[in-house]
């Protein structure tokens, strides 16, 4: 969670610095979603992300500096600098990429949980999206057609309350997304998105579910972001004593510490040592990309067009 905070908040330092080109979207304040999710999944697990994905692929296990070379399009990124913020991917770590589109994401992890069930492997495919994704027919109709088919694929509602703007009970006919599991034959809950222990016991649940052939699951959480939709935003949809609000008393990172010095499992001394190596590692991250080259124009037609022996 602190390796997603200090990514993000040097992201857009950078973005303020006009170091980096284009807008990003920020996950702070969502982090114990990801971290949660993502610590129970392998590497040969798949994950899909959003346009506010960079928790889900650094909790994936993706390195910073390639991470961050991508979101400045550097040609030492994870996508040789082409994807940028929004379409990052790394299939090492099983992160088949974000997508700018909303709900564009929940499909293709169906299709990867349908690919892990028909060559019979125990893998696990997660699709992470936001309240606004959960009103688009891919939601819909990738949830039915897992249920009927009963494929392993946990499916992570951030439901952050604003789909861009709009407020979740303007745009939403119930209260907890989650209810609607049970509208096509699966497990669905709400949890406090913002509590690592309800996001990792609800996901342990849906996982070993998953994996185990028992069929998908819904897991809706409820969340706050702590920037604008992107980082040009003047949020004038929400209050600035709202935003105060969650980040001095709400902040899953906050909140998470408070536990565990509280159940006695850390010093301060150990997890302030924990916050300092994820600032610095952020730090290197931007050294990394700001030093790292530009891609080469020549390669532009690279990785758009197949000229090898096709394989069947």
């Amino acid at each position: 969670m602190s390796k997603i905070r200090h990514f993000e908040l040097t992201a857009y330092a950078l973005f303020e610095q006009n170091k980096l080109r284009g807008s990003v979207h920020l996950y702070a304040g969502e982090e114990a979603i990801a971290a949660s999710v993502c610590s129970l999944l392998r590497d040969d697990d798949y994950i899909t992300s959003t346009h506010r994905g960079h928790g889900h692929c650094i909790a994936k296990g993706a390195r910073l500096d390639r991470a961050m070379a991508e979101l400045m399009g550097k040609a030492t990124g994870y996508c040789k600098g082409r994807s940028g913020s929004m379409h990052i991917a790394d299939f090492e770590k099983g992160n088949l990429g974000a997508n700018a589109i909303v709900g564009g994401g929940i499909p293709i992890a169906t299709g990867a949980g349908l690919a892990a069930k028909l060559r019979g492997s125990d893998q696990v495919a997660v699709a992470f999206f936001g309240d606004g994704a959960a009103n688009e027919g891919t939601f819909h109709e990738s949830l039915n057609l897992a249920a009927v088919w009963k494929l392993p694929v946990v499916y992570v509602c951030e439901n952050n309350g604003f789909g861009i703007s709009v407020p979740t009970w303007q745009s939403t006919s119930v209260e907890d997304i989650g209810v609607r599991g049970a509208s096509y034959g699966m497990p669905g809950v709400t949890v406090d998105g913002n509590d690592v222990y309800d996001v990792y016991n609800a996901a342990e649940e849906a996982v070993a579910r998953a994996r185990s052939g028992g069929g998908p699951s819904l897991i809706e959480c409820k969340t706050y972001r702590h920037f604008g939709h992107w980082t040009g935003d003047p949020q004038n949809y929400r209050a600035r004593e709202e935003i105060e609000y969650w980040k001095q008393h709400r902040d899953p990172i906050k909140l998470f510490r408070k536990a565990l010095l509280d159940e006695g499992c850390f010093a301060a001394e150990e997890l302030d040592a924990i916050e300092e190596a994820a600032a610095s590692e952020a730090r290197e991250a931007s050294e990394f990309a700001l030093g790292s080259p530009e891609p080469d124009p020549g390669d532009v037609l690279e990785d758009v067009f197949f000229t090898g022996e096709a394989v069947i």
